[in-house]
């Protein structure tokens, strides 16, 4: 089954000129880019992507913890102040310079998309992930610099997530369907 899924070339992908290599790995593996742009992300649209969601805060802080606790380090405050702390930042991160919107069809596709993007840490992504092959930021490392977590890009995390995220970065007018030619074998029945 096709379905959509929304990700973000954040401001660090783009200034370091990933743009092309990061779209040539998704077209390469099957996938259709059906919208694309680039913009500036204003605090208001930033913050509409990054939902003020004492859930997803939480996760947010809860991810930060873990990896300190998994290197042995300390750290002294609850998910939900860590999860706001972490909002913030990645909304200022967000609107520091152009980022590219995108959203990709295929069979699979939000799980695809994370499967190729790697764990949210680079550092803790594999070899042949975007984010293993061109990070190696850790929770720590951000931190130190009192800044967020570079790791150059955004992907839906579940089909309903993605719906919601691709409706705040581009209109219905701006998602095109569209049959590529490889298609009849990529989608072939017997």
């Amino acid at each position: 089954m096709k379905e959509k899924t929304l990700v973000l070339l954040k401001p660090d992908a783009v200034q370091r000129g990933l743009m092309g290599e990061i779209l040539t790995r998704f077209e390469r593996c099957g996938l259709t880019i059906v919208a694309l742009k680039m913009q500036y992300a204003d605090a208001k649209k930033a913050g509409e992507h990054y939902v003020d969601d004492e859930a997803w805060l939480k996760a947010m802080g809860e991810k930060t913890i873990a990896s300190y606790r998994k290197k042995g380090l300390p750290f002294n405050k609850t998910a939900l102040e860590q999860g706001r702390i972490v909002r913030e930042g990645l909304m200022s991160f967000l609107a520091m310079s152009p980022i590219i919107a995108l959203v990709l069809e295929g069979h699979d596709a939000v799980a695809h998309v994370r499967k190729m993007v790697g764990p949210t840490a680079p550092a803790d992504a594999a070899p042949g992930t975007i984010r293993g092959d061109y990070s190696f930021e850790t929770y720590k490392l951000a931190d130190d610099a009192n800044r967020p977590l570079q790791n150059l890009i955004h992907a839906s995390g579940a089909r309903e997530e993605a719906q919601r995220e691709i409706a705040v970065w581009f209109s219905p007018k701006e998602i095109y369907s569209w049959k590529r030619v490889d298609e009849d074998l990529l989608y072939r029945k017997e």
